[in-house]
């Protein structure tokens, strides 16, 4: 055997699981095509988003999807050719968005958000990457009083059911919190728990690192085809060679359905795509906290290359061109609040964020084959749960009790 687990995609997912393990006794290679944190783990607001205790819906109201419809929204942009191949896993995404079993959604993720901050925490200090994280949370900022007063009522009904630290900014306190901030908000919502991090390529570089030290073996290559043999699994690589391996991991992200397709498994995973760019800041007074403009639909985030702007959603077929749609219409509602400077990249980054249609990761064993365990479609939330499902993969693997009933995130549950 080449090892005891090879782990494939080396995200903030792939190496948590490989960390895990790793502190287990297990003899671990993570294979990706690319260095760590380089694809869905580089690209993000940067938030452990402890406070994210809903997750992200389809809208049920219909004034919202009209809107939506218009395809002119900042939060979600959608490409007309490759609605058609989209239209099923929209339909069931919107079907399990009801209030009845988004409501279910939300219990079963909540053991895996509650223990968020807490898990990065523990690999925090063992790697000695506390320069790359900031506490006390991040800003849901408002530009009407009606829109900031119906998400108040919510929030705080959030807040006393899940003991989150929350506090509610009229446009004084949302001046005296963020000064550099220019005209355009009346208000906020200030989230106390969750953490933020200035470089979340660099946070998983370092957890890379950490895994490295423990023992732990990282291969640059592409995973071309996984084969079951008597003894263990085959990994292929493209380079040239196999590797041999008692267990394996997928946690690719969104190519992670390609690599298990041809093994019989139909995950119905989707890529959302997301953009950044990082502007130089024009304020006399530094940037904070990340920032959403909830009503618009971005971030602005203060990271360690400069403020970062990340888009919401656009629904496209993997094969279609980046588009600066999205990041263009952004960056028009963003300067003047938030004082954006010259760009700083040579090109918008892109990333696809992988999704389920019931908003659950998949995290367990394969159903059909033995040895072959599942870790992805986070949802928006890799940053967030990579830590906590390395530790809930490992517990399951190596026999372990695991810390909580691991029966919503089973890959089974989609046949």
């Amino acid at each position: 055997m080449d090892a005891d687990v090879v782990v494939i995609g080396a995200g903030i997912v792939g190496v948590s699981v490989g960390i895990h393990l790793a502190q287990r006794g297990r003899r671990v290679v993570v294979i990706d095509r690319r260095l760590p944190g380089e694809e869905t783990s580089h690209g993000n607001a940067g938030l452990i988003e402890r406070a994210s205790v809903v997750p992200y819906a389809f809208p049920r109201d219909l004034l919202t999807i009209v809107r939506y419809a218009t395809n002119r929204q900042t939060a979600m942009r959608y490409d007309t050719r490759s609605l058609p191949s989209f239209a099923p896993w929209l339909f069931r995404y919107w079907r399990e968005s009801a209030p009845a079993r988004l409501a279910r959604a939300s219990a079963d993720m909540l053991p895996l958000v509650a223990n968020s901050v807490t898990e990065h925490d523990k690999l925090i200090e063992l790697g000695g990457l506390g320069g790359l994280v900031k506490p006390d949370g991040w800003i849901e900022a408002y530009r009407t009083e009606a829109a900031l007063e119906r998400r108040l009522q919510v929030c705080r009904a959030l807040g006393d059911a899940h003991g989150l630290a929350m506090a509610a900014l009229d446009q004084r306190g949302l001046e005296a919190t963020e000064p550099g901030l220019g005209p355009g908000f009346i208000g906020g919502i200030h989230w106390i728990d969750p953490r933020s991090v200035t470089d979340p390529g660099r946070l998983t570089q370092g957890y890379a690192r950490l895994f490295e030290s423990l023992g732990g073996r990282i291969e640059r290559d592409t995973v071309q085809a996984l084969s079951k043999r008597a003894e263990g699994w085959q990994v292929r690589l493209q380079a040239g060679g196999d590797m041999l391996a008692a267990e394996v991991v997928v946690a690719q992200g969104p190519w992670s359905t390609e690599l298990i397709a041809p093994l019989g498994y139909r995950i119905p995973l989707r890529p959302k795509r997301g953009y950044h760019m990082h502007y130089q800041a024009e304020t006399r007074h530094p940037q904070r906290y990340p920032i959403a403009d909830a009503e618009v639909g971005y971030v602005v985030a203060p990271m360690q290359r400069g403020l970062r702007l990340t888009t919401g959603v656009e629904v496209t077929s993997p094969s279609r061109p980046p588009t600066t749609i999205q990041l263009d219409r952004a960056e028009r509602q963003a300067k003047p609040i938030f004082g954006l400077g010259r760009r700083l990249d040579d090109e918008p980054w892109m990333g696809n964020r992988p999704c389920t249609p019931d908003m659950r990761p998949v995290i367990g064993p394969a159903s059909r084959h033995l040895g072959l365990w599942f870790a992805f479609g986070h949802n928006h939330h890799g940053l967030t749960l990579g830590p906590v499902t390395g530790r809930l993969l490992a517990e399951m693997m190596t026999g372990e009790k695991p810390f909580t009933d691991p029966t919503p995130y089973r890959p089974a549950r989609f046949g």
